[in-house]
């Protein structure tokens, strides 16, 4: 993880033979800081891979294109709608795909999956490489029956715990905002990610990653706290990542 915030949004995901950024949405030069922290470069990128058009999420998406000649996959709903913060990418570059139809990206399987959010076409993502399932779902109103199908049986779980929904109704944000924050277009709480991890969970689930934490409506310690319920007797490891600062690197399939 990279970054993961209202600020922005970027994954970096590897197998050691392809790497895909999902999500680029700080500026070009704070992406290629972060990756170098790691030891790695955009040069080293097969692809982007953009989940929906809202700017924390495609900041840096066009540039890094650009400079690095990186082919750019999106919905065609998504390009049309992020066009402009986008710029100009060439059109042999744009990569579109459908929600519900795998597609492979060199050695990374993927499957996108339609998300309830106020975007134009959001999805999440799980990906595939030798028998490794990670599962991506971090800007959702709610957890529909999709969702929970899409995310089960997975190693390694990116799931968003937006806000703690108590904080949000007495902080400082416009009524307007609460209301969209809420909405079931919106971002899920801490309560409503422990109740879905709670379907979800099975043995073989190593580690989740809580996302999208609000940092206005949420503290770590609430998000640790009350997903942390639903992995109660689990060997399950939990943890957040922070917008801040890269979290973990993990290799797929390794």
């Amino acid at each position: 993880m990279l970054a993961s915030g209202s600020k922005g949004n970027s994954i970096f995901i590897s197998d050691g033979n392809t790497a895909v950024l999902l999500d680029a949405g700080l500026s070009g030069a704070e992406i290629e800081r972060r990756l170098k922290s790691r030891g790695l470069s955009p040069a080293d990128l097969d692809a982007i891979l953009v989940s929906h058009e809202h700017g924390d999420h495609i900041r840096g998406v066009g540039v890094l294109s650009r400079r690095f000649d990186l082919p750019v996959y999106m919905s065609r709903k998504t390009a049309r709608a992020g066009s402009s913060r986008l710029g100009k990418i060439h059109d042999s570059m744009i990569k579109h795909f459908e929600c519900g139809a795998e597609f492979a990206i060199n050695t990374l399987k993927f499957r996108p999956f339609s998300l309830s959010h106020d975007a134009e076409d959001p999805a999440g993502f799980t990906v595939r490489q030798n028998g490794t399932k990670i599962g991506i779902a971090t800007d959702l109103g709610i957890a529909t029956r999709m969702v929970k199908t899409h995310l089960k049986d997975c190693s390694l779980l990116i799931l968003e715990a937006n806000h703690d929904p108590e904080m949000l109704m007495n902080g400082p944000y416009p009524w307007h905002l609460k209301q969209r924050v809420r909405d079931r277009t919106g971002h899920l709480s801490n309560q409503e990610s422990k109740e879905l991890l709670a379907e979800i969970r099975h043995e073989r689930l190593s580690h989740v990653i809580l996302a999208h934490l609000s940092e206005t409506n949420n503290t770590v310690r609430k998000a640790l706290s009350v997903v942390g319920e639903a992995l109660n007797h689990c060997k399950t490891r939990l943890s957040v990542a922070r917008q801040d600062r890269c979290g973990e690197i993990f290799k797929v399939g390794g």
